[in-house]
Order: C-alpha cells, then structure tokens, then sequence
C-alpha cells in the first residue's frame, strides 16, 4: 500500500492514509465511521487498489454487498490477484445469489488461493449450500483435511464452528456441541460465540445480576428505623412548604408593582431576538457529495 500511495502528491498521499488508518481502526466496532472514512478515501485516490479493498471491506461489513463487490473487483483488476475471491462471492450470497457464491467455488481462481484462502472458500460454498437448503451438501462440502487437523491456524475456530453450526442444522445435536467446543478451545482471540452456542446446548441460561425485580423487593425490604426516619424528615418537609406557601398569599403586590409588570411585557429581549438572527443565519448549505 505504501509504494502505491507514493505515487501521489506528498499531500494528498498523507490525507488518504489518515483516512485508510481509521477504516482498519474501525471496521471492527464501529463499521459505519468505517464506511465514512472508506468514501473520503474512495474519492481522494480512487485509482488506488488499496483504496478500492478498503471501500470494499467498509462496504462489507455495513452489509452494502453490491457496493463492495464492485470495490472488490476494481481492486482485483489493478492487482490482477485472486486473493479476493472468497469474500466476493460472499458478496454474491448477501446479495441473494447462493448459486453465483457455488459457481465460483469451482473456478480456476480457486486454485490460485493460498491455503487459508481455500478454506475460506470452502466456508463460503458451505454456506451457499445452506442458502439453496441442502444442509446436508454443507455439512460434507466442510469435511476436510483442515478440518481434521489438530494445529491451531487463524482460521481453525471459524472453521469448527461453522461444521458445529451444520452439524446442528441437520439435527446431529451431539456432534454439533462437540465441535462448538473444539471451535472455542482454538478461538484465543473470541472470534466467535462459541462459549454462547454451547451454553444453548446445555440448557444454561444467564441471569442478569441486577435483576430488576430483586431489586425491587430489595428497596421493599428497607431496615424499619431507616423508614421511619425518613418518613420524619417527609413530614417536617411538607410542614415548611405549608408556611411558606401561606406567607407567599398574603403578600399582595402593589397597584404600581402590577403597572411595571404590564410594561415590561412590551419589551422584546435583545439576546433572544440577536440569537434567533444568528441561528438562521447560521444554516447555510452544507457540503454532500
């Protein structure tokens, strides 16, 4: 990415990757700023393929999948690798064409991935399978070598869990908790819900610790001398309000006081009037692309 942004103005290269910046800082809390800074970038250096990936992931991960395939296919065009093959033709599944997501599981380019690559792939066309209701083309479409293999590889726990999700949705519920569990013993970085899913399975469920009706019941249960207390001081409140409300009636305003209250409702509050000005002044167009 570097050597491609040193291609632009010193300038213009330095604003573009303050914006890539915070796409990678984002994408994963809080996808939508992500996606805002990915357009700044988009129309800053749209000629760059890092740019064009960039839009394409932001637009991903807000679910705006016709717009990152586009992304994704400029960006394959000027690179000329297939490295984003598994994440276009899951763009083909969000869009509602699991067949197109299939059809591209068995073209050329396939062959061309690197071996975390292929088994992204593998997860995609399982998950077509899915979407066109054969569940059970999914659960062996995943049964693999990789699969099979005792290393921990960045990919494994995403991996496990999804056979333990096809295992479920063909109703082999025992196999299914099993790999939910070897998915959250390979998944250090909590890549999923595994911990979650298996706790499903076992009929575990989770109570919030401020539960609000224990704590009502709590409040319900107040110690009798602290009661009684503050039901003194409630007392001795409403006693004082009385007096001076009754001292507030008898005081009756004066003929002159009521004449000078009359005139100053003729008068018309500068800064209300100054502010009012300003606030419409203020609203002038704003900048949209």
């Amino acid at each position: 990415m570097r050597q491609e942004l040193m291609s632009l103005p010193k300038t213009l290269a330095e604003d573009v990757a303050r914006n890539l910046v915070m796409v990678a800082k984002l994408l994963d809390d809080e996808p939508e700023r992500a996606y805002q800074y990915s357009r700044v970038a988009l129309r800053l250096a749209s000629r760059v393929a890092a740019v064009r990936e960039a839009a394409g992931f932001a637009s991903y991960a807000v679910g705006k999948y016709a717009e990152a395939l586009a992304e994704f296919r400029a960006a394959r065009r000027m690179t000329g690798n297939s490295e984003l093959w598994p994440v276009m033709a899951d763009c083909e599944r969000g869009m509602g064409r699991p067949e197109r997501a299939l059809a591209m599981a068995g073209e050329p380019e396939v062959q061309k991935l690197d071996r975390a690559g292929q088994v992204e792939m593998r997860m995609v066309a399982a998950g077509a399978r899915r979407d066109m209701g054969q569940a059970d083309a999914a659960v062996v479409t995943l049964q693999s070598p990789e699969l099979a293999s005792n290393a921990t590889q960045p990919w494994t726990a995403r991996l496990r869990y999804a056979y333990a999700d096809a295992l479920l949705a063909v109703g082999r519920e025992e196999e299914a908790r099993e790999w939910f569990a070897k998915a959250l013993e390979a998944d250090q970085s909590g890549s999923t819900d595994a911990s979650d899913r298996l706790a499903e399975l076992d009929g575990v469920e989770f109570v919030d610790a401020l539960d609000p009706e224990e704590a009502a019941d709590g409040d319900a249960r107040q110690p009798v001398e602290e009661s009684r207390v503050e039901e003194s001081e409630a007392e001795e409140s409403r006693v004082e309000e009385s007096e001076v409300e009754e001292s507030e009636a008898d005081e009756v305003p004066s003929d002159e006081d009521m004449v000078e209250a009359d005139d100053a409702d003729d008068i018309e509050p500068v800064a209300e009037g100054a502010s009012e000005g300003r606030a419409a002044g203020s609203d002038e167009d704003g900048d949209d692309r």
